[in-house]
């Protein structure tokens, strides 16, 4: 231990000596000769082609050549062109924001337009599995369904409203690109412009003109979502009165016979289309009466007892010569006997009527368009009791 302990003190005077300069003026090492010492270099210091590390962003390189980055250009120094193209770059950006916005809510209401489509067809197809297997005519549960269904429907039409008014907010995007597409162009022919203020001006006009094809293409997707989903809902409220009708029936019938008629090709010879002629034929009468008379009826209603059941057989047929003859037109005739005082067939051609104008609202609930049926009346001696007669012409 006394050893160890005068080594330390030795070591502690050594390092005071050495550290802290003599007040006497001497050399604090006395009149030994400092030696040198000599130190290998390192790996890194043999390296001929030594690996240096970038400077930090914002730093200065003093005695390494200029420095590769140029300094921003300030806006005291910038020309007139160059600082309207800033100005219409701020612009473009705020418009290109724009339009994202609009992208993006289209999709929410094609989501949403997914989501109702899912409940309203789950709806439909539990009130047709319904009907399909038979149940008690006017059933409630049926018919809150249904309501659920018109609901939903409803919600079709509000969303149809929504994408218009998206459509009309594109469009207004779609002018304001148009200003810009037509200002970055007329920029080039200002004076006092240098070479970077125009190919600021190009990359600009490049931005706009990608701008403007976005655009588009929003407003042909808004245009033809508009058009599709409202022939879905106007197809889809004649399937739902047609289900009315079958509800409180508690018979299915089919889709609504609107839905089954198409629009008149022209014909191939040139000659005018009409409803119910062939081409290059006769025009047809107008008269209901003059059109039936010598031909066979397609559907016959005799009111022989109350409340005959009918609209299944007048479903079926009137549904079959749509399917065969798409531009199709109807007479719809009462027949009222002919026999009896002059007050029975007065009595007896009234009902006729009223009950012509049943089957009329029956066609129309089925989803026949009111236009392509026509009423009329008549006597006959042969029949028995009131009948309805439905011709095709």
């Amino acid at each position: 231990m006394c050893a160890v302990t005068a080594l330390m003190l030795a070591g502690c005077s050594y390092a005071s000596e050495a550290l802290w300069p003599s007040l006497t003026g001497g050399d604090p090492r006395g009149t030994q000769i400092a030696q040198s010492q000599s130190v290998p270099p390192s790996a890194a210091e043999r390296n001929p082609q030594p690996t240096l590390s970038p400077a930090a962003p914002g730093s200065t390189t003093t005695g390494m050549g200029p420095a590769t980055a140029q300094a921003p250009l300030q806006p005291g120094l910038m020309t007139e062109v160059g600082r309207r193209a800033m100005t219409m770059r701020e612009d473009v950006q705020k418009l290109g924001a724009s339009v994202a916005t609009r992208s993006q809510a289209m999709n929410q209401i094609r989501g949403e337009h997914a989501q109702t489509a899912q409940r309203y067809q789950a709806l439909i197809g539990t009130i047709n599995a319904r009907l399909q297997v038979g149940t008690t005519p006017g059933n409630p549960i049926l018919q809150g369904q249904w309501n659920q269904a018109s609901a939903e429907l409803d919600r079709f039409s509000a969303d149809i409203g929504r994408m218009s008014a998206l459509s009309n907010q594109v469009a207004a995007d779609a002018a304001t690109a148009a200003f810009l597409l037509e200002s970055t162009r007329a920029a080039y022919s200002l004076s006092g412009a240098v070479e970077e203020d125009h190919r600021a001006l190009a990359t600009l006009e490049d931005e706009v003109n990608r701008t403007v094809v976005s655009i588009d293409r929003l407003l042909n997707e808004l245009s033809e979502d508009v058009a599709r989903q409202s022939s879905y809902v106007s197809r889809e409220r004649s399937n739902l009165t047609a289900l009315s009708t079958a509800i409180k029936n508690g018979e299915l019938y089919g889709t609504g016979l609107g839905n089954r008629a198409f629009a008149a090709v022209p014909p191939a010879d040139g000659s005018a289309s009409r409803l119910g002629a062939a081409p290059g034929s006769a025009p047809a009468t107008p008269n209901p009466q003059g059109a039936a008379a010598g031909n066979r009826p397609l559907v016959v209603i005799r009111f022989d007892r109350p409340n005959p059941a009918y609209e299944q057989a007048l479903y079926t047929a009137v549904s079959r010569a749509i399917e065969r003859r798409p531009e199709a037109v109807f007479d719809l005739v009462a027949v009222s006997p002919g026999r009896g005082s002059q007050a029975q067939v007065a009595l007896a051609s009234s009902n006729a009527k009223r009950q012509a104008e049943t089957v009329m609202r029956s066609l129309t609930d089925m989803g026949l368009p009111a236009n392509r049926v026509s009423l009329s009346a008549s006597t006959s001696g042969q029949a028995q009791t009131n009948e309805v007669h439905l011709y095709v012409r």
